[in-house]
């Protein structure tokens, strides 16, 4: 249950990619994402390390994306829940986003 926790609040702080348009995913993720989650996903940033928010692993990659979209619906765990505040296109935007954070 903590890695969809974390890849969901992963999927929304980075910078802009290609493939993503201006004011998107990428930006949404910055707005939303980033502070807990950092813009790599690594949560190695304040916030993410004070609310000992764990990096996003492989394990999470592995999760499946409705999982992940739930998640962010509905959030879990410290991870505040996106329904209301997020559009269901963003919120499959940000989780497909925060899917190409991995390296």
């Amino acid at each position: 249950m903590k890695i969809y926790t974390v890849a969901m609040i992963a999927a929304m702080a980075a910078t802009t990619m290609t493939g993503f348009a201006e004011g998107s995913a990428a930006d949404t993720y910055k707005s939303k994402c980033a502070m807990c989650h950092g813009a790599d996903g690594m949560a190695s940033g304040p916030a993410g390390k004070a609310m000992k928010v764990p990096a996003i692993t492989e394990a999470v990659f592995k999760a499946p994306e409705a999982n992940l979209i739930e998640s962010t619906k509905k959030g879990k765990g410290k991870m505040p829940a996106y329904a209301g505040k997020l559009t269901d296109s963003q919120i499959k935007e940000v989780v497909a986003y925060m899917l190409t954070l991995k390296k």
